[in-house]
């Protein structure tokens, strides 16, 4: 019988091989592998659970050795798989030489199994491995049994044994094969835009935006919609794609954020950290390398509120993870990536007063500090942002008039542009216009001579760089896409310029 535990770090994880080595000498345990403190622990958690839950401890030496040795484990996880390798060693469950299982679980002193975190990562890489059989906690069965694996969930160590019992004589009893499929991350979504008065130029973008996959820098005073806005953004996207929403599922898993009996996550996960996030909690890392915010953001929306107002290292650390769709994180004990494939949404004011951009408001900022401001987001970050919008205050006939356009109205539109980049890109690394490489722009993105012309006459008079002219193009594929277009017209290249020409040589909050 082989037995494997789990470590959780980084995006795979580590596949462990659990051994037992019982001999004569003094009673106690040695535990060898390179495990955290936690892991340490679970000598005296299994001690106590294998006496509680009935069985004997072995009056004997006992050498546990997680291999490989050269990797550190962590996490309580190690409990229950280090359990049932004592008491299959010791004789007290039935041996089969053919089987092979993946056991993950904490255990309380009474022999109950508690919840972990990474249950779906550790299903996915023992199925990478031909290990097909997973034992789990009972609040963890739903996210292990919705890759299709042979899942079991338990829920006290005498369960697993009683389990491991049947499927030693080749008895294995029925899966569980109910995968629910909701969003576990709170994704109601703060009202319509129909509650969004004007401001058509900003709903406009933020519809392009969800369809293209670009990401967005919303700017101007306080009170103008642009938080309002960018909330109810999450709902124009559409539902994640069944690989999609397992890779989002093994994330937020990793994380610790699924509770009991949660299946796979099926919408875009909503991100909205507060301006005093730390590097390690935006990008990922610490100690054991979890999870940062880019990450908990993958296939869905990383909203910065405030933008100005995060750490000048946490706003440039974002400029890789944005080209790479990932991210790498290193220490000196591991190496570790994350999948960070996130849309970006900023908003900032157009000044540290609030006032530069508002009618009849009075800055009292100066140019330095205006500058300086500006600088905080920097020009290599805000080059990577595709759509750069100006956002002002409606007046009162606006915000007393007839509401706007409706969500579901938007998302039709959405959804029908995303079809036609998938259908599309169908058999290439990318199926969006955001993520189109400069190296095919040329060939989705062809101009006649016309609009070529025009586009010529607008980089150069406001002399755009060529990530820019990239960006312009990309938004017009994502703008033709919207009206069921397959050329470019020379509209669609005019209102892509205008979704992107602030920002990258003037000062992008003074509209006057």
């Amino acid at each position: 019988m082989e037995i494997y535990g789990y470590d959780p770090t980084g995006f795979d994880g580590e596949l462990v091989t659990i051994e037992v080595d019982i001999r004569r000498g003094i009673p106690g345990m040695d535990l060898v592998g390179l495990g955290d403190e936690a892991v340490r622990e679970s000598k005296e958690r299994v001690r106590a659970a294998i006496r509680n839950a009935g069985f004997c401890f072995p009056p004997d030496r006992i050498l546990v050795n997680l291999a490989p040795a050269s990797v550190r484990k962590i996490g309580s996880g190690f409990d229950l798989p280090i359990a049932a390798a004592v008491l299959a060693a010791s004789g007290q469950l039935a041996s089969s030489p053919d089987l092979r299982a993946i056991v993950i679980g904490e255990l309380e002193l009474s022999g109950r199994v508690r919840p972990v975190r990474g249950v779906l990562s550790a299903v996915a890489i023992a199925l990478d491995h031909g290990i097909s059989v997973s034992i789990v906690p009972d609040e963890n069965l739903a996210e292990a049994a919705s890759l299709g694996s042979r899942a079991y969930g338990v829920s006290s160590l005498g369960d697993c044994a009683s389990l491991m019992d049947l499927m030693a004589v080749g008895r294995f009893p029925p899966v569980f094969d109910a995968v629910p499929r909701f969003n576990s991350q709170a994704t109601t979504v703060e009202g319509d835009f129909s509650d969004l008065h004007g401001q058509a130029v900003l709903k406009r973008a933020l519809e392009v935006a969800a369809a293209g996959a670009h990401n967005v820098f919303l700017f101007g005073p306080p009170g103008s919609g642009k938080t309002m806005a960018a909330r109810r953004f999450q709902a124009l996207l559409p539902d994640l794609k069944q690989e999609d929403s397992i890779s989002v599922t093994r994330i937020h898993s990793l994380a610790g954020n699924l509770g009991a009996n949660e299946g796979l996550i099926s919408r875009p996960p909503f991100r909205s950290p507060h301006h005093s996030a730390s590097l390690e909690g935006m990008i990922g890392g610490g100690r054991y390398i979890r999870p940062g915010e880019i990450s908990l953001a993958h296939k869905g929306v990383l909203f910065l509120d405030e933008a100005a107002e995060f750490r000048l290292d946490v706003l440039q650390a974002l400029r890789e993870p944005l080209e790479e769709q990932r991210v790498s994180i290193s220490r000196a004990q591991r190496s570790a990536w994350l999948p960070a494939d996130f849309q970006l949404i900023m908003a900032a004011n157009s000044c540290p007063c609030g006032n530069l951009g508002r009618a009849g408001g009075i800055c009292v900022c100066s140019p330095q500090e205006i500058l300086k401001y500006r600088k905080r987001m920097g020009g290599p970050l805000l080059d990577r942002i595709d759509i750069r919008i100006p956002v002002s205050p409606i007046g009162i006939s606006e915000l007393t008039g007839i509401p706007g356009e409706s969500t579901a109205a938007m998302s039709s539109r959405v959804l029908a542009a995303v079809d036609r980049q998938e259908r599309r890109y169908e058999g290439l690394p990318f199926s969006r216009n955001g993520r189109l490489p400069p190296a095919l722009i040329g060939r989705f993105c062809s101009l006649d001579d016309d609009t070529a012309l025009a586009f010529a006459k607008a980089v150069e008079r406001l002399a755009l760089s060529s990530r820019a002219c990239h960006s312009i193009l990309k938004i017009a594929r994502t703008i033709a896409d919207l009206e069921g277009e397959e050329r470019l017209r020379k509209s669609h290249v005019l209102e892509a310029i205008q979704h992107r020409r602030y920002g990258d040589n003037d000062f992008f909050w003074d509209q006057t």
